[in-house]
């Protein structure tokens, strides 16, 4: 096993728990999203110090739509609050930020503000901070076969040429280059389920899941499974040459 084989570039976590955090506190759910929002600033820097290359977080799915119109309300203005409490230490620490999703559908709102961010941050060279908002797995993979198959339909594209690069370079993780697919997938609050989340990158990543509901989620929790994950066996379908 190959210290390139094991080192972190790609982190995604899917930032569970903010609901329950707040309920336990006896505050209203929308109190632990905006403590959640906090932390992902914390856990961004971590991640940057951890010499993480790209940090993918999963804020809002498209099923997350189905919640009480008050708290869609707010999960939409988050972006807002985040970049504006927080755009000047992004800048500072030459993060640059990606906003992943189907955007077109946001609020005008809360789609000029992600467009900002992005504009603001887009000669930065540093950690790639990757919200995935307004994201949802199944549909950017049927996007991904329509755009393929579309390509064909005009005969730019063989169907016999469609592979997995193929369908790889179609999804929304495809400007990471080779650092599309995460290494390591973290979860908090305890759940273990992938919830729509990345099904065609994650085929060979690392899983791993936290107790701690996200507000609660810090650095050396972080740091924890960072070092737990870079002492893994990955052998991507093959075997330990020790074992044969």
């Amino acid at each position: 096993m190959s210290n390139k084989e094991n080192e972190l570039n790609h982190l995604a976590i899917i930032m569970d728990g903010n609901g329950r955090w707040a309920k336990k506190q006896h505050r209203p759910r929308i109190y632990g999203h905006r403590i959640g929002m906090d932390n992902v600033q914390k856990i961004t820097l971590a991640a940057d110090r951890l010499g993480i290359k790209v940090l993918t977080l999963y804020a809002f799915s498209t099923e997350n739509w189905a919640r009480p119109k008050e708290e869609v309300a707010y999960l939409m203005n988050l972006p807002v609050r985040f970049f504006d409490k927080y755009m000047p230490t992004l800048i500072e620490n030459n993060v640059k930020v990606n906003i992943m999703g189907y955007l077109d559908e946001l609020p005008q709102k809360t789609y000029d503000v992600v467009k900002k961010a992005m504009e603001q941050t887009a000669q930065n060279t540093g950690l790639i901070l990757n919200f995935a908002f307004n994201y949802g797995s199944r549909k950017e993979i049927v996007t991904a076969v329509q755009e393929l198959a579309k390509e064909v339909e005009e005969g730019k594209l063989k169907s016999t040429e469609i592979d997995e690069q193929a369908i790889s370079q179609h999804l929304m993780t495809a400007k990471f280059k080779e650092f599309g697919d995460p290494d390591l997938l973290i979860r908090t609050s305890g759940e273990q389920r992938i919830s729509n989340f990345l099904l065609w990158q994650i085929a060979y990543s690392e899983l791993a899941f936290s107790n701690k509901n996200w507000p609660d989620f810090d650095e050396d929790d972080l740091k924890n499974f960072v070092e737990n994950y870079r002492h893994r066996d990955r052998r991507f379908g093959k075997i330990d040459e020790s074992e044969s």
